[in-house]
């Protein structure tokens, strides 16, 4: 599962940053190091968080799902203040979604 993420977010990576152009060896590269770190980044939070309590856990997926989002967005044409916000949202959408789950499973 996470090598399809990493994949997923790797082409995803690329195409914001290619914005309709042509495929550049750039454009790859981006593309294959945002997929290796995002699915290194991802498999070690899978490690890591069962050992946090529930907090810190939904801490650090809403962190984790604001960043890789905040990049995407980055790779667009979007403003700095637009990609900060929408980040941001995608984080406490995030962590109000896996707090109630932690929450009420436990």
């Amino acid at each position: 599962m996470p090598a399809l993420l990493a994949v997923v977010y790797g082409l995803w990576a690329a195409a914001n940053h290619r914005d309709g152009g042509p495929i550049t060896g750039g454009n790859v590269l981006l593309g294959v190091v945002s997929g290796l770190v995002f699915g290194a980044l991802y498999a070690g939070l899978r490690q890591a968080a069962p050992t946090l309590p529930r907090e810190l856990r939904a801490g650090a997926w809403a962190v984790f799902a604001g960043l890789s989002f905040g990049f995407l967005c980055g790779l667009t044409d979007a403003s700095v203040l637009r990609t900060a916000a929408m980040a941001a949202a995608v984080a406490a959408a995030v962590f109000a979604t896996v707090f109630y789950r932690y929450y009420t499973r436990e």
